[in-house]
């Protein structure tokens, strides 16, 4: 087992990263505020590892909400069953929430834990690749409204993150492919050395290899945990972390939350920052080929849907939270491990670079 650190002072909190972590009280229990517990979970998560998670809990009073499962059920109206879970078990404002499933589930669980009473604890426990190396870490809550993405939700960090790389066996191929776009970005970002053993391990990733992906899993979290330390509240350093996710989330709302994956939306949209930059001169023809070609290999989309028009897109990628007196701020690429938030883009290039990226090749 690897235990990593979150810096933030007096809210500092440990990432947890092994097998066979989830039944165990030592990882959970020290970091409860008092006896009462509510786990929230979805429809799939629950049958696979709710009972083993309770067990955990002996002796706590424990209560359960489990939500329905997929992107579309991230709003308002199904973050009220938490709500209504933790008022008819009466819970107070020292109880804790513990998320147990993907990155819509944290994410909400997090939302709840921020306004319920006005802030109480809560803990991850991610069970998809792309929560646990991403959405877990950092204490970004919120849901989803029809007009944008994560545009209703606030800061909150939880007392820890237990990482299960066990309960990755259960993911399905398409899930576990939209969590290594999030792998990839760490690399892109800052780690050109990450990228490169990425490159050399794809197979071993694919193939669910422990030791693969206990270090990719490692690796994103300290890279997270060390750029939320210096930047907590995205004031700078950490919108890097939003490498093609503004394209993305355009993709997600505009197809509708749940025809595309997060991680497969993030994907094309570095797709799209990729072929931007190239168009900017930052970026090298030989580093394009690279990162198309190993989010090919990692059997992730590359191009816009079809369905989407480029107006649809820069409609959606206006409301973004990263948008600035009207103009769309974009995470570019100036080398493999280099990047840059900016909105001094050339326009015609930036519509050039939506018009081709319904290509699968740049």
């Amino acid at each position: 087992m690897k235990t990593l650190h979150v810096d933030l002072g007096n809210r500092s909190y440990p990432i947890f990263i092994g097998q066979e972590l989830l039944g165990k009280a030592e990882f959970l229990t020290p970091y409860l505020s008092n006896r009462q517990v509510l786990i929230v979970t979805n429809e799939t998560v629950a049958p696979l590892y709710l009972d083993k998670v309770l067990s955990a809990f002996a002796g706590y009073q424990t209560a359960t909400a489990i939500l329905p499962d997929g992107e579309e059920y991230k709003n308002l109206t199904v973050l009220n069953q938490i709500f209504d879970s933790l008022l008819s078990n009466r819970f107070d404002r020292r109880c804790t929430l513990v998320a147990l499933g993907g990155g819509v589930i944290g994410d909400m669980t997090g939302f709840a834990a921020a306004a319920y009473q006005r802030g109480v604890a809560f803990i991850q426990i991610p069970t998809t690749l792309l929560a646990q190396v991403d959405s877990s870490v950092g204490g970004k809550t919120g849901v989803n409204h029809a007009l944008g993405k994560n545009m209703i939700g606030a800061f909150h960090q939880p007392q820890c993150v237990v990482v299960d790389t066990d309960s990755l066996l259960t993911l399905d191929d398409r899930q576990f492919s939209a969590g290594l776009a999030e792998v990839v970005k760490y690399g892109l970002i800052n780690d050109d050395e990450f990228f490169e053993w990425i490159e050399h391990n794809t197979a071993a990733l694919l193939a669910r290899d422990a030791a693969a992906l206990n270090f990719a899993i490692s690796r994103s979290c300290q890279n997270k945990a060390n750029i939320v330390a210096q930047d907590e509240l995205e004031n700078g350093l950490r919108a890097l972390l939003n490498l093609g996710h503004t394209f993305g989330h355009a993709i997600e709302t505009g197809c509708g939350y749940g025809e595309y994956l997060h991680g497969e939306a993030v994907a094309i949209g570095t797709c799209l920052a990729t072929r931007l930059s190239a168009h900017l001169k930052w970026l090298q023809p030989a580093a394009v080929e690279r990162i198309f070609r190993l989010f090919e290999t990692l059997r992730l989309p590359t191009a816009v849907p079809s369905q989407l028009t480029v107006e649809q897109m820069i409609a959606a990628m206006q409301v973004d939270k990263k948008a600035r007196d009207g103009k769309i701020n974009l995470v570019l690429l100036y080398g493999i491990g280099k990047a840059a938030l900016t909105d001094q883009y050339d326009v015609n290039l930036f519509q050039q670079t939506l018009k081709e990226g319904y290509a699968t090749v740049p």
